[in-house]
């Protein structure tokens, strides 16, 4: 009710900096993320399926969904602000939806790439028996495709709830018409306290968000990381078992069994939908797919036209509006970031890929280190800022080169989770045949772990990757007080003329950066995609 009271713009919405009301912030906070994780949830299945099961729209989607990935936070929200309190005129609604929207836009990708890799990458052999057993495509979505992918969407889930930690003092503080507005919630609460540089503020918000993490975590994530074992893709009984105290409990209530027994019978049926029939219509397939094949090359030429005419009208604005030199200079700055986002990647791969197999392979100790990595990943880098500018300060550092891993603070953790989730899905068969065979060290690694885990590490890799192109804008130019550090690069670029209200350079930015993103994972990240799916299935 109090997210859809009447409200105009202009209205000032008081933020308290009382600890008191923390607990009222954060349900606030929890429940606009998990409205948008129920959003990316329901768009990463459509969005993966047709992906998948479709070459033609996967080679207009894919590209699509980098552009998504690499547009900063700040241009979804600039976007969407102002239709949504257009669709809700005099209603606080509006500003909630496009604060929903926004944590959305940091949510929903990394899921998408995950369950798009997973569904590209079932084994043969269960593609097979699929066939064998005639499932339509309905039924082998949701009988094969989606619990082969359910270990690794789970663990996604749990890094895009980091994910909207991170950039929820952008998604709640949000700023349109020359107005700031500040939504209750601990983004708003954190942006406020930043503001009136209150460290005991700000360390009240880190307690506040520890502790909803916690609780969301035990009753939410836990039990269906537990839950989802049973999709494991082995033969053997498995020795790794997720376990939860909530789910022990709840399958040891008869109103809970019972409940769930006809909730799921009653599911059960839809997968009676669509099902193909007792004689295949095999006549029919092959005019069908020449039409298909017909239509999909016009669709490519009329997606080539549309991408001419894009290109035409980028001409007349770079020549109109900003200048051939600016571009130039935007492309070496964006050069200079390209080059800062693969050395921490590469980095960061480097540390977290073994911690994360040894973390994989031993669920005890997983779940012991589950909520402190969501914690570690949800912590907003705007935390660091006082500490960053005094030590640099301090000691005279270049923001060149120190303000760098600030970069990939927060999306290191795509790596990090999503190779866990990869070791934790390795057949236990194939663990103790390895160790059968008596393979140690590097030779275990090279044809074991790294095969078995480098399809989910890609998609760690590329969500990492695109996250850290939008954490420039933050990473690269650091303010604390009257104090300001600015790093060469694309982000500080974007950041400097967000400040200056140049809307045609804050486009060229998004542009370049999107241009950058997009080549980067054309050329680069697809290439190891396509090694994965042909001889790492």
């Amino acid at each position: 009710m109090q997210m859809s009271r009447p409200f105009a713009v202009g209205e000032t919405l008081a933020v308290s900096l009382d600890p008191a009301v923390l607990p009222y912030y954060l349900l606030r906070t929890i429940l606009r993320m998990f409205t948008a994780l129920f959003l990316s949830l329901v768009f990463s299945l459509v969005f993966a399926a047709i992906a998948a099961r479709f070459r033609l729209a996967e080679r207009i989607m894919i590209p699509l969904l980098d552009i998504l990935q690499s547009v900063p936070i700040l241009g979804f929200q600039a976007i969407a602000i102002a239709p949504f309190i257009a669709l809700f005129p005099g209603n606080l609604l509006g500003v909630e939806c496009a604060a929903v929207f926004a944590i959305f836009t940091s949510q929903a990708w990394n899921m998408a790439f995950s369950v798009y890799q997973s569904i590209r990458t079932v084994p043969s052999e269960l593609q097979e028996a699929a066939r064998v057993f005639r499932l339509s495509a309905w039924q082998r979505f949701w009988r094969l495709e989606l619990p082969f992918a359910m270990p690794g969407l789970l663990w996604n889930m749990m890094m895009s709830m980091s994910g909207g930690w991170f950039f929820l003092v952008a998604a709640e503080a949000i700023s349109v018409a020359g107005q700031d507005i500040k939504l209750p919630g601990i983004g708003s609460y954190i942006a406020v306290a930043i503001e009136q540089r209150q460290i005991s503020a700000i360390l009240w918000a880190i307690f506040a968000m520890l502790s909803g993490i916690l609780l969301y975590d035990q009753l939410f994530f836990r039990p269906l990381l537990a839950w989802a074992d049973k999709f494991r893709f082995e033969e053997t009984q498995s020795e790794t078992a997720q376990k939860s105290w909530l789910l022990d409990w709840m399958r040891n209530s008869h109103w809970f069994r019972r409940a769930g027994s006809r909730f799921w019978r009653w599911l059960g049926r839809s997968l009676s939908w669509f099902a193909l029939p007792l004689q295949s219509q095999r006549s029919d397939k092959p005019a069908f797919w020449a039409r298909w094949q017909i239509s999909g090359f016009w669709i490519e030429v009329l997606i080539g036209l549309i991408m001419l005419a894009g290109l035409v009208r980028l001409t007349v604005f770079i020549h109109s509006e900003v200048g051939w030199a600016e571009v130039g200079h935007v492309a070496v700055l964006g050069s200079i970031t390209l080059v800062r986002v693969m050395v921490l990647i590469a980095i960061a791969s480097l540390v977290w890929v073994p911690v994360a197999v040894w973390i994989g392979l031993r669920p005890a100790y997983s779940q012991k280190v589950q909520a402190v990595a969501q914690f570690l990943a949800a912590f907003p880098v705007n935390f660091l800022f006082p500490g960053v500018v005094l030590v640099m300060v301090t000691l005279d550092l270049s923001p060149n080169i120190w303000l760098s891993p600030l970069m990939v603070f927060g999306t290191q953790w795509y790596i990090l989770f999503n190779v866990v989730a990869g070791a934790a899905t390795i057949p236990n068969e194939l663990r103790l045949a390895a160790d059968n065979l008596g393979l140690k060290g590097w030779l275990k690694w090279k044809r074991v772990y790294l095969p078995a885990i480098f399809p989910s590490y890609i998609t760690g890799a590329i969500t990492a990757s695109g996250g850290s192109w939008n954490a420039s804008i933050v990473a690269e130019y650091v303010t604390w007080g009257k104090t300001t550090l600015v790093a060469d690069g694309l982000g500080s670029y974007i950041k400097q003329m967000t400040e200056a209200g140049d809307f045609q350079r804050i486009a060229l930015g998004i542009g370049m950066m999107c241009i950058f993103v997009m080549l980067l994972n054309r050329f680069f990240w697809r290439r190891l995609y396509d090694l994965a799916e042909r001889h790492l299935r």
